[in-house]
């Protein structure tokens, strides 16, 4: 079991307060790792590291960073390495989550409304925001002697289309039918990109990369829209939260010492249809 320990590592943990976030961050702290938890809302933050230390008895921390910002990152960087003195892993896990509202007349979320400037703050986060994390975080980790680990969690969505079926809403106008934004395919294809990229950059520092492809998880979904997306999965349900707590841990630690560039799908099997 010592492959699975991440005694002594100290893991960044990206959108750490979200429903997946804070589940990474538990993971890390059942393994014996330090995370180190970055998102906005800084009370939010201040109470969760305050929960974990409590927990596990350890160190962890927490920075409100704007991860499209670089000056911020580059703050946090420092901030870091100034109180641990290296960095052993990287989740990126930050990514918005895009619900574009409609008016009476308009649903924003149709490809040939979709808004630019809903576009780019998108991107931003997801894309730009995982750049500039391996840039200053992923460099750190390289420095190491023994080099470390960067998972990017990218979504089933960047593997296959959506099901736009699933969204559909009966006795309602083309124009106006719900739709997976454009943006999330973007997003989750693009992080994909972004970790082959990194896998090799960095292979003979011993820094491995590899990307998660999450299925849909339980939270109070419609049931009507479970009972369709369920159809699609051949194990025939949703992730409960904690069913990524395994391959995190895995994908950080010495166990998956060989594994790199991956693209490990976790969502019940449903890319496989």
């Amino acid at each position: 079991m010592d492959l699975f320990s991440l005694k002594d590592k100290i893991v960044i943990v990206t959108g750490a307060s979200g429903l997946l976030g804070r589940e990474h961050v538990a993971a890390i702290a059942d393994a014996g790792g330090t995370p180190v938890l970055l998102d906005l809302n800084e009370e939010i933050l201040n109470k969760q590291v305050s929960d974990l230390n409590s927990k596990y008895e350890i160190d962890a921390s927490a920075f409100s960073v704007d991860i499209t910002d670089e000056d911020q990152i580059d703050k946090s960087c420092k901030a870091i390495i100034a109180k641990y003195g290296k960095i052993d892993g990287l989740v990126n896990n930050a990514a918005n989550n895009p619900k574009v509202e409609n008016t009476t007349d308009i649903n924003f979320s149709r490809l040939e409304n979709f808004p630019s400037n809903v576009w780019h703050m998108d991107l931003d986060v997801a894309l730009k925001g995982t750049f500039l994390c391996i840039k200053y975080y992923g460099f750190e980790i390289s420095k190491n002697v023994d080099g470390g680990s960067i998972v990017n969690i990218s979504s089933d969505l960047g593997l296959i289309s959506p099901d736009q079926r699933l969204y559909r809403v009966d006795g309602v106008e083309e124009s106006m039918q719900p739709v997976k934004p454009i943006t999330y395919s973007v997003v989750k294809t693009g992080i994909i990109g972004i970790t082959k990229y990194v896998s090799t950059y960095w292979a003979h520092r011993n820094v491995r990369c590899n990307v998660v492809c999450p299925g849909g998880v339980e939270n109070n979904q419609n049931e009507e829209f479970v009972s369709e997306l369920i159809k699609r999965i051949p194990m025939n349900r949703m992730a409960h939260k904690t069913e990524y707590h395994g391959v995190i841990i895995f994908l950080l630690s010495l166990a998956s010492s060989y594994i790199n560039g991956a693209t490990i799908s976790a969502d019940g099997g449903r890319t496989a249809w």
